[in-house]
């Protein structure tokens, strides 16, 4: 039976094409965004899933911004020690040229203040935005290395690492009097004889030799720390591409598709709605 009031061919047309719309839309936002789940009405587990990885990424990688001011400040301290060392051991050297024969004390002396003068200068200059961790201001300095989220709450993990003394190396050294031994003082701190001089820069020479160690020790530490949460960060934002992300090669043959069928959807509504005009011709 034909009628001029209800057109279900038409009707079922236009279903499809509404259909056909709608999938068309939906891919062509995919492929305009890159993202297959954008929001939680797309899926919502996988969403908020994503949403908490994408967290936890952007805190690590603030962590590792972090750690990077502290890594500077302590390659610059551990510079500056190495510094010292050298200047250190230029120290040892004189005191070593003093121990023979006929040597003006009081020269070398003068040389072994400069390089007292240089100690101080480097030790100044080894602090970078501030941070101070070879005056021995600090005992100890840390650092946060990862939020975790154990048993649903945040917790955090973090380095702590020994600063350095390098003025009490100073000091050691500009105790060193060459023009004043044999004071018959018999102080621990004080050497009284140019072999005793020797014992105390080599002393301070093993202290600054630690001092560098220590810091360079540190900052590998630090580094390795960065590079964990580096790969750490990759590693979620590859689950969360892997959970949301669109698959542009499926979604640009589906768009085609889609494309063909409302072509299709559009002629077979307009072949529907030309079927009333067949029963004029019963009246003719």
């Amino acid at each position: 039976m034909s009628s001029i009031l209800t057109n279900t061919s038409a009707m079922v047309a236009l279903q499809t094409l509404n259909m056909v719309t709608k999938g068309l839309n939906e891919t062509q936002n995919r492929v305009s965004t890159g993202l297959q789940i954008s929001s939680g009405k797309d899926n919502a587990a996988f969403f908020a899933i994503s949403e908490t990885m994408k967290g936890d990424s952007n805190m690590f990688k603030a962590i590792n911004e972090g750690l990077t001011s502290t890594k500077n400040s302590v390659a610059t301290a551990r510079t500056g020690a190495e510094r010292v060392q050298d200047y250190t051991q230029d120290f040892v050297e004189r005191v070593a040229f003093a121990q023979a024969n006929g040597v003006d004390l009081g020269e070398v002396q003068s040389e072994l203040d400069d390089l007292v003068q240089n100690i101080t200068s480097a030790i100044q200059q080894a602090t970078f935005n501030g941070d101070d961790i070879v005056s021995g201001a600090v005992a100890s300095v840390t650092a946060v290395t990862g939020v975790t989220r154990a048993g649903g709450t945040f917790g955090t993990t973090s380095i702590t690492f020994d600063a350095v003394d390098l003025t009490a190396i100073r000091d050691g050294l500009a105790a060193i009097d060459l023009e004043n031994l044999d004071t018959g003082s018999a102080s621990a701190t004080i050497p009284d004889t140019l072999e005793e001089a020797l014992q105390f820069a080599e002393a301070q020479l093993d202290a600054s030799i630690a001092a560098s160690n220590s810091l360079g020790v540190t900052e590998k530490s630090i580094e390795d720390h960065q590079t964990f949460l580096s790969q750490l960060t990759d590693t979620l934002d590859s689950g969360v591409s892997a959970m949301v992300d669109a698959d542009m090669e499926e979604e640009a043959a589906r768009l085609q598709a889609y494309q063909v069928q409302q072509q299709l959807a559009t002629q077979s509504l307009s072949m529907a709605n030309q079927a009333p005009q067949n029963i004029l011709s019963l009246f003719q």
